[in-house]
């Protein structure tokens, strides 16, 4: 098996990214082209389309493009602004702990109790997750939090460590989360996405309509773009991508109850699919409850994320 497993295959997919659902008035690119015109590796231009800072277009069939006049706009503030993919830098345990003047035992221990929020992992080729950090994430962090960087940690910091507690990947699943509910406006596919961190014994809880539990399977992505190809490198996956914690379950369920309420309301089954899209984008007052329902779900999702408020290359697995 090789190295870098998930973000091997997940470089051979198809781009699934955040943004814009229109066509682009002056055609668009592919990805592949987008990526050799902005100068960017593919794992960077999938990472940049996560984050939101490359608006893609929907091509049919669930796949991405990008508007000519976005790239356009990308190469312009390449001569006025930190190049995009010095922005896009990722660094692991050792290096992010260099980055920051502290130990990796400190690194991990911020990481862990939710200080610190991975971007990305890939597994390596013993299995073990290798957690990735935006550098420019942890350069702000360590101008705006030095009093955590020596020093013995805070006692709320000491007792969730003392417990054992790992808000890494539950950080990832937050962050990844956001990403892929900006990228739609249908509330079939957020409740889609939210039905994707659920195992199924909690989806049965919330799903009894079996029209309703196939249409969310069909939309249903993950988390991941793709999976790894051994049956023990996706189950570790699983264990990453599916929340684990009771708090963090309600949440979730919650969030899917309240998305699956608006779906039925605004676009009921029965409606066909082409008809239901644009009734749904036509009335205000369906527009009106979509800002309502996201808002409180950015509001729980900010509670929800741990620790203070935010906002490559590694061979160690940590």
């Amino acid at each position: 098996m090789a190295v870098q497993e998930v973000q091997e295959v997940q470089e051979s997919q198809p781009v699934r990214g955040a943004g814009l659902t229109t066509p682009a008035p002056h055609g668009t690119v592919t990805a592949v082209r987008a990526a050799q015109e902005l100068g960017l590796r593919r794992s960077e231009f999938d990472l940049a389309v996560q984050l939101g800072r490359i608006r893609t277009v929907a091509a049919g069939a669930g796949g991405r493009r990008v508007a000519r006049e976005e790239v356009d706009r990308l190469r312009e503030l390449e001569a006025t602004a930190t190049p995009l993919r010095e922005r896009l830098r990722t660094a692991g345990t050792t290096e992010g702990a260099a980055l920051l003047q502290i130990s990796r035992t400190r690194f991990t221990g911020l990481a862990r109790a939710g200080y610190l929020s991975p971007a990305k992992f890939y597994l390596n080729r013993y299995r073990a997750v290798v957690w990735l950090y935006l550098v420019e994430e942890l350069t702000d962090f360590r101008a705006r939090h030095p009093e955590l960087l020596t020093g013995n940690y805070p006692a709320a910091m000491r007792t969730l460590l003392d417990t054992g507690v790992d808000r890494r990947a539950r950080n990832w699943r937050s962050r990844r989360l956001g990403q892929l509910l900006a990228r739609t406006e249908n509330p079939w596919e957020q409740a889609a996405i939210f039905s994707s961190l659920l195992e199924q014994h909690e989806l049965d809880q919330v799903l009894d309509d079996p029209r309703e539990s196939a249409r969310l399977a069909a939309l249903r992505s993950g988390l991941v773009a793709a999976e790894p190809r051994s049956p023990a490198g996706r189950e570790v996956v699983h264990r990453l991508v599916v929340a684990d914690e009771d708090d963090e379950i309600r949440w979730i369920r919650l969030s899917l109850t309240l998305s699956l309420e608006e779906a039925r309301t605004r676009l009921p089954l029965s409606a066909p699919a082409a008809t239901a899209g644009r009734s749904f984008r036509a009335r205000p007052a369906a527009a009106a409850l979509r800002t309502r329902l996201c808002g409180r779900l950015r509001t729980r999702l900010r509670v929800w994320m741990p620790g203070p408020k935010r906002r490559r290359r590694t061979d160690e697995a940590h």
